[in-house]
């Protein structure tokens, strides 16, 4: 059985609903399995994250779609802990042709997305990853990938805002498209 593992985080939990849309399209494909991981905060001890379960579980996946917020046009800093302390595995080179892809919520349709989209490519390509697109071709205004974007899945989310039906069907569609490209590549 080939695992997909999603890691993210989220401060006010509109992340959390995108990753477990995410999850929901992974879940669709036979023969996948998945782990939803949340970047605990308690594992972050004087600015680094510790957790040495949660790297053994992504060394040992296919793939790992990465997730976070966006906070004044880039990650978490929740998220760069987690990436800082994936050098082990960097220089261990585990995540080396492992498939990627990334998803993130702000609270405006912009919000500046495609700098933490960006950051998680370039950690992705750091690690000698490849990375796995949207794959949808158009947009619907209304529906998948109602955004614009095409680089992961992006989400538009406030406490004032609730999450669009057509943003979580577009973290499925990635969810999906990663967990049948994982069987594609293996």
């Amino acid at each position: 059985m080939k695992t997909v593992s999603i890691i993210y985080f989220s401060g006010s939990g509109h992340t959390t609903q995108l990753a477990e849309s995410v999850n929901r399209g992974v879940s669709k494909v036979a023969g996948i399995t998945s782990n939803l991981i949340a970047i605990n905060e308690k594992n972050i001890i004087n600015g680094r994250y510790k957790n040495d379960e949660v790297f053994a579980a992504l060394d040992s996946s296919d793939a790992i779609i990465f997730g976070t917020a966006t906070y004044m046009g880039g990650i978490s800093a929740q998220f760069k802990a987690f990436a800082d302390a994936s050098v082990g595995s960097w220089f261990a080179e585990k995540w080396k042709d492992k498939l990627a892809a990334g998803f993130t919520v702000s609270g405006t349709p912009a919000g500046d997305k495609f700098s933490t989209m960006q950051y998680l490519n370039t950690l992705a390509m750091q690690h000698g990853m490849i990375w796995i697109s949207l794959g949808e071709t158009h947009y619907a205004p209304n529906g998948i990938n109602r955004l614009g974007a095409w680089a992961g899945a992006i989400a538009q989310s406030t406490d004032n805002i609730p999450m669009a039906e057509g943003d979580m069907l577009t973290g499925e569609v990635l969810g999906k498209r990663v967990a049948e490209m994982v069987l594609r590549f293996n």
